[in-house]
């Protein structure tokens, strides 16, 4: 071995050993009520998520002038207008998780968001009081965008700080459980309400009941989230006084130091929510308008996906606390690249064709989404981790996951190629593959302390190396 490699070797030794030891492991009733109160609020946000997308061709014609075509443009344009006000709630939300923990800010967010979402459902139609439908709905969804600002964030953060260390992966793949449960739920309360009930009655008045579902979802989660206690890691740094004094000096201290993390966060994101608002919001669209199936049809078709990834989630979690949380993006980001175009022509063929193709889809896609919870919290340190997730998240969704949907129905219009969101999808891809390239393994590795995690003493070594050094991401 090198003289070189013995110095590396030597500073990785010495990085693990002056990083904080694994945290004891809370009670198995703890771990349950922990998972529980987070997966319920991220199952009630996607739950809203999941009635919108899959209700869009009931809400654009009730709230939205126009032929259906224009309507339903409209329709999924509004649904992005949430994602823009995120980054505004990450600004909000984030320093105040960090300062006072991550359990207040929870029960808040968890409020507005299924308060926002049962009001939907009493909107007057458009033909009923004109513009004011559309823009109740705009305020609505900006109501929802700015406490899912703070919601998912707070969650996965929430989530990874009560998981044991080794099995971090595992774990936090079940608040993407709720996140597929949430949406599934929706998806299978629109179709089975349009089923019973038929599509004139549907476009009347049935469209609003799964809205009213919001209520009893959200009330679930703030009883959950109140019988918890703090996260063992906030407790552990308020303990020893050593969160941020203010907003701004932490705001002021997360770019100037987290910089690095911040820009390869919202790189992974740019592939993780392009493809996932493309698959979860924007399919039952797809296929309709795109692809001719039925409305019911185009609702079985992502359900029963969704079922399927539901299944392997907490497997693929699992898998990334043995093998990695890089390596199960890399299988993820290049097998969608390689494969998204052949998935969407399969899908293309016939009803058996779209349930497969998407089905492979979201299994190629569950690889990233399982490791969600335990790879993005692990990125910013204790005293900034909340704020950190949350802006990074939030911005990069905002710009390119919420309007995933509208672009690729733009892109469809403007070029004719009905394959135009899989080229979407795998430039996203790309763009992720680049971000990967930098990310630092923290499988297994604490995440207690005000270092960040995995990278304790690499500044020095950067430095004798003559390389970067403030970042905090190798």
């Amino acid at each position: 071995m090198d003289g070189g490699a013995s110095v590396a070797g030597g500073a990785e030794r010495a990085a693990r050993a002056s990083s904080p030891p694994p945290q004891a492991a809370p009670s198995a009733a703890t771990l349950r009520r922990a998972i529980a109160a987070a997966a319920v609020g991220n199952a009630t946000e996607w739950f809203d998520y999941g009635i919108y997308a899959y209700g869009v061709t009931y809400i654009s014609a009730a709230l939205f002038p126009g032929r259906a075509q224009q309507a339903t443009l409209f329709a999924l344009a509004t649904f992005a207008i949430s994602f823009l006000v995120r980054p505004l709630g990450g600004l909000f939300w984030g320093p105040l998780g960090d300062r006072f923990g991550r359990k207040a800010v929870l029960a808040l967010t968890i409020v507005l968001m299924a308060a926002a979402t049962f009001c939907v459902g009493l909107l007057p139609t458009y033909d009923a009081v004109g513009f004011w439908a559309p823009l109740l709905l705009v305020l609505l969804r900006m109501v929802q965008g700015f406490s899912t600002g703070g919601e998912y964030g707070g969650a996965a953060t929430f989530m990874a700080e009560y998981a044991p260390d080794r099995r971090r992966g595992l774990f936090g793949s079940f608040l993407e459980f709720g996140t597929l449960a949430g949406f599934s739920l929706g998806a299978l309360l629109m179709l089975g309400f349009s089923l019973v009930l038929g599509a004139e009655t549907m476009h009347a008045w049935g469209w609003r009941l799964p809205f009213f579902v919001a209520a009893p979802l959200g009330l679930a989660g703030v009883y959950l989230r109140s019988r918890l206690e703090e996260t063992p890691v906030f407790r552990e740094l308020e303990e020893e006084g050593r969160t941020e004094p203010s907003a701004s000096i932490e705001l002021r201290d997360l770019f100037a130091r987290y910089w690095r993390p911040l820009l390869v966060m919202g790189g992974l994101v740019v592939a993780l929510n392009v493809v996932n608002y493309t698959l979860l919001s924007y399919m039952p669209t797809y296929l309709e308008r795109r692809l001719g199936l039925s409305t019911d049809q185009a609702l079985v078709v992502p359900i029963i996906g969704m079922l399927s990834m539901m299944l392997v989630l907490p497997f693929a979690g699992a898998a990334s606390d043995r093998f990695g949380r890089k390596p199960m993006w890399w299988i993820s980001l290049v097998g969608l690249f390689a494969l998204v175009v052949p998935l969407f022509h399969l899908m293309s063929v016939s009803l058996a064709g779209a349930i497969v193709g998407f089905a492979l889809m979201g299994l190629l896609y569950v690889p990233q989404l399982a490791t969600i919870s335990a790879t993005f919290p692990a990125m910013f340190p204790t005293p900034v981790r909340f704020a950190g997730f949350a802006i990074a998240y939030n911005l990069s969704t905002s710009i390119f996951g919420g309007t995933a949907p509208a672009m690729s129905s733009w892109l469809i219009s403007r070029t004719g190629d009905p394959a135009m969101p899989a080229y979407y999808m795998m430039a996203a891809c790309a763009v992720g593959m680049a971000a990967l390239v930098f990310l630092v393994e923290t499988a297994g590795v604490s995440i207690r302390g005000k270092g960040v995690p995995g990278v304790a003493g690499r500044p020095a070594v950067r430095a004798s190396q003559g390389t970067m050094g403030s970042g905090g991401i190798a």
